[in-house]
């Protein structure tokens, strides 16, 4: 098919293109798209689950010839569209494609867009135990979905690692990877949240703290800048060019590299190349990465840096495995 008759579409997920986060992140990749192989775009943005529905069916209506899902929360929608328009192909990110008892099913004209982030949460774990001053950190998530708690457990692993390869004993509050429970705020959008959970966590002494919550996670940077002793990791995004207000605060973030996955389906699917395998983004192909640690740079000790080195080239040569029930298939 020829580029410019190729039109690829998104719908966002609640948070708006924005959000800073990866709503903004898929709003790139398709920007970019766009610019390098000349197709059309269209996109239609969600302010509520209720939209999610209608804004599907619109892209559809609109001719678009793929149409991206962002976030777990359209798999329905994205779901009984695909069922519906089998000439379409549909990508959605986080999540993969489920019969309603949770258990996965492959679509034919559809493909999930998945990143095992685990494997660059245990680095920023690793660092973060090499970082602390108190002997605590910290993480908590949104919702307790698999694509939150694969970055906790990872997280959880990077510092049990730390604590194994030093000696030490830095305690993490927020997640008990063997029972799969911690912290959730039960949101992605309210910041009050992210801030009352983040204080909390300050008050038992930690001063790292990596939320998994979207723009929940701003809340508890807030909380972090207010208490002037307190750092914070990223997630989906560098949040120190994300969110310059916070920039001096924060010591690195676990990226996704959305944008890549998002340019990567629209790629194949103008070049008669879509499958419905999973794009499973990894520290070995470059959809998973931890950001620079840009003013914490100094900070950072040439030991812990030469280990982060040593831990990502066993992790991309498969000698590391990261588990994580919940890491994407």
């Amino acid at each position: 098919k020829d580029a410019t008759s190729f039109k690829a579409c998104a719908v966002s997920d609640a948070g708006g293109w924005d959000d800073k986060s990866f709503n903004e992140s898929a709003y790139d990749g398709l920007k970019n798209s766009q610019t390098k192989l000349g197709i059309q775009i269209n996109t239609a943005e969600s302010n509520s689950d209720a939209d999610f529905t209608p804004n599907v069916e619109s892209m559809v209506s609109d001719g678009c010839n793929l149409i991206i899902g962002v976030g777990f929360n359209l798999e329905k929608a994205v779901h009984t569209s695909a069922d519906e328009n089998k000439d379409v192909h549909y990508a959605l990110i986080d999540s993969s494609f489920n019969d309603g008892n949770n258990n996965t099913v492959t679509l034919d004209n559809g493909r999930p867009l998945l990143f095992n982030t685990a494997e660059a949460a245990y680095l920023a774990g690793y660092v973060a135990a090499g970082m602390t001053k108190t002997g605590k950190v910290a993480t908590f998530g949104g919702i307790q979905i698999p694509s939150v708690t694969v970055f906790m457990d990872g997280f959880a692993d990077g510092v049990a690692a730390y604590n194994r390869a030093k000696g030490t004993n830095v305690q993490l509050l927020g997640w008990d990877k063997a029972a799969q429970n911690g912290s959730f705020t039960q949101s992605f959008d309210d910041q009050t949240l992210g801030k009352e959970q983040a204080q909390q966590f300050i008050s038992q002494g930690a001063d790292i703290i990596m939320p998994v919550a979207g723009p929940v996670g701003l809340g508890a940077a807030a909380a972090a800048k207010a208490d002037g002793n307190t750092w914070i990791i990223g997630v989906d995004s560098d949040w120190y060019e994300a969110n310059p207000d916070y920039s001096s605060i924060v010591l690195t973030s676990v990226m996704k590299e959305i944008g890549a996955s998002v340019e990567q389906a629209i790629q194949d699917s103008v070049d008669g190349k879509f499958s419905s395998t999973p794009y499973v983004g990894t520290l070995a192909n470059g959809g998973v990465s931890i950001a620079p640690f840009h003013d914490f740079d100094d900070k950072v000790s040439g030991e812990i840096k030469a280990d982060l080195t040593k831990l990502t080239e066993d992790i991309k040569s498969g000698k590391l495995v990261v588990e994580s029930q919940n890491a994407p298939k």
